[in-house]
């Protein structure tokens, strides 16, 4: 009898899985029939933890043999209990429909269902991304969504120009080649002994438990650039019209221009409340990064000043970076230009009520707002000054965008191609592989014509000696 009794206790009942939190109801019961007819030669303890992993992540158990009915009752559960999106989208600009992708376009339009949705553009470099599209913008109330802003929190451009005549540039190739490869650190590489800078004093540091974790490889990665796209370059700019900001006469000139963000620092920021606004706001499958943080709770205000540190972050790696260009240049820079992306603002709309701006992969382009938008390695990219268009929420495109993924691009092209288009645009490229060649982004002219209504044109800068990550000889640690 006390034999049949332990057995009995042994059996999975309801109040096991109350205890581990399964949702009441059909879960349940549908839990206790798959573990009683498939898994009893299982101890107890392993069926609770089969099922635990089946709560945990039911989406990757839909089609199993088994475990399969269960995991799509905890779905159908979930997603009766998720917030429901608007009936119908809200209108919003596109600026080059016709060389977007559909995938771009449809995570724009499941964007403009959000509750907290007010305003959308979608800017002509656009592609499909994680949550809102590469090249998306979004207003929203009160409502801040991780990944709205984006993984690589507060990437940025950044030039200096310099009182150097852009022939030099030609006389001095090798010269300014070894003062990038000396001088710039890509991807998990980073200097001996990193520059110090203000940055690491900020208060953020100490009292953001995730950002505190973060302190000692942000130092290490200070001064540094990131892989994919972001690059160090030097090239020439040309000022077109001498009632310039800068007070530059026309002309043309040496200049650096740089492109990374905030390296693993912004990432994991990201990913940390992302979590955090998926746990807090459940959503349907196809909206669920885009999840966001209400701004009245404590979760989000500790994720705006995350954000907003690793934007600071990124921008003080690029003062270092010319810093150190400067000081081997030997000329102080006549100008700098800087904005940045993958960041969210709060800004007035056309009513004067606050709306939180994302832009993720999208420049600042209000009335009379400066800012850089760059082609690719081998053509140019242009200094902007904008418009102030609402309908684009006054934000343009960051770049080209992409007509292919990396790995398409990668079978697509080869060596001697990418050498051979290279060579015609008179551009030396340190690093890099074929996942960024030229060929696989969109035409900037036309990506630039697509937007003539948000932005007007400046200067123009083309691109000479570029530095990108994957360069074996120079990954090493000095």
């Amino acid at each position: 009898m006390k034999k049949n009794k332990k057995k009995e206790t042994d059996k999975l009942t309801s109040s096991d899985l109350v205890k581990l939190g399964f949702p009441a109801g059909k879960p349940q019961g549908t839990a206790l029939n798959v573990i009683h007819t498939y898994y009893t030669e299982l101890g107890k303890r392993h069926q609770i933890e089969l099922l635990q992993d089946v709560m945990a992540a039911p989406e990757q158990y839909q089609i199993h043999a088994t475990l399969g009915p269960l995991a799509q009752v905890l779905l159908a559960q979930k997603a009766a209990e998720s917030i429901a999106l608007k009936p119908v989208k809200q209108k919003y600009a596109v600026y080059g429909e016709a060389g977007i992708e559909q995938g771009a376009i449809d995570q724009m339009e499941t964007a403009m269902r959000l509750p907290v949705s007010r305003a959308g553009a979608l800017m002509p470099d656009a592609h499909q991304g994680y949550g809102l599209p590469v090249g998306g913008v979004l207003a929203t109330h009160n409502a801040v969504i991780p990944y709205g802003v984006g993984v690589d929190i507060g990437c940025r451009m950044s030039m200096s120009i310099y009182d150097i005549h852009a022939r030099y540039l030609e006389k001095n190739r090798e010269k300014l080649k070894k003062i990038l490869t000396d001088n710039t650190r890509f991807g998990n590489a980073s200097f001996k002994r990193p520059m110090d800078h203000e940055i690491m004093s900020r208060p953020e540091f100490s009292e953001i438990p995730v950002v505190r974790e973060l302190k000692d490889r942000a130092f290490q990665q200070l001064g540094t650039s990131g892989g994919g796209n972001h690059f160090v370059e030097f090239g020439t700019v040309e000022i077109h019209d001498a009632d310039n900001e800068f007070g530059l006469p026309a002309g043309k000139y040496l200049a650096v221009l740089s492109h990374s963000g905030s390296r693993r620092l912004g990432a994991n920021i990201a990913g940390y409340y992302t979590k955090v606004a998926i746990d807090a706001c459940p959503l349907p499958q196809e909206a669920k990064h885009l999840a966001w943080l209400d701004l009245n709770s404590e979760a989000g205000q500790e994720y705006w000043l995350a954000m907003n540190l690793a934007g600071d972050y990124a921008s003080a790696c690029h003062h270092q970076i010319h810093e150190r260009l400067t000081a081997q240049l030997g000329e102080a820079p006549l100008a700098k230009i800087e904005n940045h992306h993958n960041f969210a603002w709060k800004e007035k709309n056309a009513s004067g009520k606050e709306v939180i701006v994302h832009r993720k992969g999208a420049t600042p382009a209000g009335k009379g707002v400066i800012g850089i938008i760059p082609g690719t390695m081998a053509t140019p990219g242009f200094i902007v000054r904008g418009k102030g268009e609402a309908a684009a929420i006054n934000s343009a495109s960051h770049g080209a965008g992409r007509v292919m993924s990396r790995t398409q691009a990668i079978k697509t092209f080869t060596q001697p191609q990418m050498r051979k288009y290279l060579q015609q645009a008179g551009v030396d490229v340190i690093g890099s592989g074929l996942d960024e060649a030229p060929m696989a982004y969109k035409d900037i002219h036309k990506v630039m014509d697509y937007q003539k209504d948000l932005v007007e044109v400046v200067g123009t800068f083309y691109p000479k000696i570029v530095r990108m990550n994957g360069d074996p000889k120079y990954i090493e640690v000095d």
